[in-house]
């Protein structure tokens, strides 16, 4: 298998990877602009323009935009992220000319037609209820606001009721102008694909297209602080975020290996001392997330209202213990899980296809496999318990609180905990 990457005259670029066997492909388009590149009066319209793709274009109504690839028996979808908004299909080898069509007419020619824009409207307002909801999901939005507070990074993707309920036609196309330009836009392509026809179908649709500079993100800042919201709820929802390297920062691997070795499996320091030995919850889980210029080890889990307050101490105490007695044997572990995971995820040309869109975003090229492998490899036992450490003592930290938590510490209480 070998990635092939290319650029038109005006900065739109090309990657691809053609993986023999396969009878089918994944392709789409990833445009460099998420949530983090609105203004705060826009917050929300990233995630807006996204559905709105597929609400009719020049050439096609949003019935036909669905029907041209369900028609062969493909599948074809959009996601906004704080960082990316993209659009994908997975379709047979024979109809990958015919998604390129669809995906790039919807990118291009969207008509933003006002019936479609409020019917829209509604059901992303139902999204956002629905996400109020869920506790397991708002607390994350909470978490992140508190973690980069009163910056582009810590606002929801979906936005606050009052703006979308306000966006206009006038909006979407002005967003569209500000951050769909060709530099903005990487057409990733993987499994059964020819890179030369790719090419040559990229410069037909989107070569005309004028460079022009997207506008520069706002450099985030991790503040910490604390959301707490007492509500007659099953369980009580905690979720605790520290500070962590961004992607481009080769301590990522480090992170990712902590937290999978803290709290990333049925193994975990923490699912094996929180739910196995004590019984304090069902779920408890860690995780690493970055963005280009930073990013978070979150810690969650869910339990009894009169067992969060011990559930929270253990889970200092657990971080505190991790860097004192990390064994090689947990690193090799959690480096084996890292591994395995990013293969057998590369199985999937979907998965392969956004994983090549993204290293292009990150880092204007595909660095190989073998890079990337011997990366987590060279993440040693002392470097785990070394991050540990700051982890456990020196990180900034934000705490998110949901349902009946009058008996959880504070965050400076925690805070005092891990100094102590």
């Amino acid at each position: 298998m070998t990635v092939r990457q290319d650029q038109l005259k005006n900065g739109f670029r090309i990657v691809s990877e053609n993986m023999p066997g396969l009878q089918s492909a994944a392709i789409g388009i990833w445009v460099t602009a998420g949530a983090r590149n609105e203004r705060i009066e826009q917050n929300g319209i990233a995630h807006f323009l996204e559905h709105m793709a597929f609400k009719g274009t020049e050439r096609r109504s949003a019935l036909q935009i669905a029907e041209a690839i369900e028609d062969v028996g493909g599948y074809i979808n959009a996601y906004t992220s704080r960082e990316v908004t993209a659009y994908y299909a997975r379709v047979l080898q024979d109809d990958v000319a015919l998604a390129m069509d669809v995906i790039g007419d919807i990118v291009l020619n969207p008509i933003f037609d006002p019936r479609e824009i409020e019917v829209e409207r509604g059901v992303i307002l139902q999204e956002i209820g629905q996400a109020y909801d869920t506790p397991d999901d708002v607390i994350f939005d909470w978490l992140q606001e508190q973690s980069y507070h009163d910056q582009p990074l810590g606002r929801t993707i979906l936005g606050p009721s009052e703006r979308v309920s306000a966006f206009s036609r006038e909006d979407l196309s002005g967003f569209v102008a500000e951050h769909y330009g060709p530099e903005q836009m990487i057409l990733s392509a993987a499994g059964a694909v020819d890179h030369d026809a790719l090419m040559k179908m990229a410069e037909e649709m989107f070569g005309h297209l004028q460079p022009r500079k997207g506008l520069i993100a706002e450099a985030a800042k991790f503040t910490g602080g604390e959301a707490r919201q007492e509500k007659e709820l099953e369980q009580a929802h905690f979720a605790l975020a520290l500070e962590s390297p961004g992607y481009r920062d080769d301590a990522i691997y480090t992170a990712q290996i902590y937290s999978t070795a803290l709290g990333g499996g049925m193994s975990s320091r923490l699912f094996q001392e929180v739910r196995e030995t004590r019984g304090l919850c069902y779920t408890i889980f860690a995780q690493t997330g970055a963005y280009a210029d930073t990013g978070t080890t979150t810690i969650y889990a869910g339990t009894s209202a009169d067992q969060v307050g011990e559930l929270a101490t253990i889970t200092i105490d657990e971080m505190k213990r991790a860097a004192e007695d990390m064994s090689p044997e947990e690193v090799a572990r959690a480096r084996a899980q890292m591994k395995a995971g990013m293969l057998m995820g590369l199985e999937s040309p979907s998965n392969r296809a956004e994983r090549l869109a993204r290293l292009v975003q990150i880092w204007g090229r595909v660095p190989s496999l073998e890079d990337t492998v011997a990366k987590i490899d060279a993440v040693s036992t002392e470097d785990v318990r070394a991050f540990a450490e700051t982890m456990a003592i020196q990180a900034p930290a934000a705490l998110a609180l949901y349902g009946p938590v009058s008996g959880a510490p504070t965050l400076a209480e925690l805070q005092e905990r891990r100094a102590a």
